[in-house]
């Protein structure tokens, strides 16, 4: 945690050793120093750690925020002219990942028109999972181009893009689509549809999005989870899950916080309205 956390730099780290060493009391064994575990997860001040036992079972990160406690938005009907893709959570394997991202693709295929006068892209409800398949999936209305960074405590940063399909890391393809489609119409308006319930990946998701030209947000801030998180294996085979770097949005924007939409809409259905509203070009 020391050497790799995203507030190291700020952690009195003293003072973070002694409270976790209270909280181990007299434990004997590792399967005995849960309260000792969640106490440290707590005072990363991160809210996006998490710990995975041996059996696979999680001690949570207290302090998280609970943004999935929020009521989910239900699935709009939009109008014909309307294209309408739904990202939502996935995690699983690589073929599982590269799936969904062919789904996706294949439903912008079928949703697409000359006619259309832009795209919604909700998000809403995405806990998150893996952001690679959501970026691949998505990439025929998000575009090609570098969509974002991760940045470290020190500034460095590691780029993600979409071109040809893929989805990449610092220039490495993470999850590809075999036959990419390209729209119809390239650049089309997008109208983003964001909520609480959007967290880690799924922000990511909407980050990508940040400085595209005509696109607009819609709805509410999202969870506050805009944070990338690396795994570390323990000696026993658990897994600490440990928040390392914040996103940035491909201007350079640094996050780790909420990410606000353009229009904040409290009902729905209303921002789903004020999207369709948008696209169609009234202001």
């Amino acid at each position: 945690m020391q050497a790799n956390s995203i507030n190291r730099q700020t952690i009195d780290w003293a003072s973070f050793r002694q409270s976790v060493v209270a909280a181990a009391g007299n434990a004997q064994t590792i399967a005995n120093l849960s309260p000792a575990i969640s106490t440290a997860l707590g005072l990363l001040g991160d809210h996006h750690s998490y710990f995975i036992r041996p059996d696979g079972s999680y001690i949570l990160n207290p302090t998280s925020p609970g943004c999935s406690l929020d009521p989910a938005a239900p699935t709009p009907t939009v109008p014909a002219d309307i294209g309408y893709v739904k990202v939502g959570a996935i995690s699983g394997s690589v073929e599982e990942k590269q799936r969904y991202a062919i789904a996706m693709q294949d439903a912008i295929r079928a949703a697409d028109s000359t006619a259309l006068s832009g795209w919604i892209v909700d998000v809403r409800g995405n806990s998150g999972g893996s952001m690679w398949p959501m970026l691949a999936g998505i990439g025929p209305v998000l575009g090609e181009g570098t969509l974002g960074f991760f940045v470290d405590p020190n500034g460095k940063t590691v780029s993600w893009e979409y071109r040809a399909g893929m989805s990449l890391l610092d220039g490495q393809a993470v999850t590809t689509v075999p036959s990419p489609y390209t729209p119809l119409r390239p650049g089309a308006r997008v109208a983003v549809l964001t909520d609480r319930r959007v967290a880690s990946s799924g922000e990511a998701t909407v980050i990508a999005f940040r400085g595209r030209p005509n696109t607009r947000s819609f709805g509410a801030a999202t969870c506050g989870l805009s944070t990338s998180n690396g795994g570390f294996t323990m000696s026993d085979g658990a897994q600490l899950v440990l928040t390392n770097t914040v996103m940035a949005d491909r201007m350079g924007n640094r996050y780790g916080v909420p990410v606000p939409p353009d229009e904040f809409i409290t009902d729905p259905a209303e921002a789903v309205q004020r999207a369709i509203q948008w696209l169609r070009g009234s202001m």
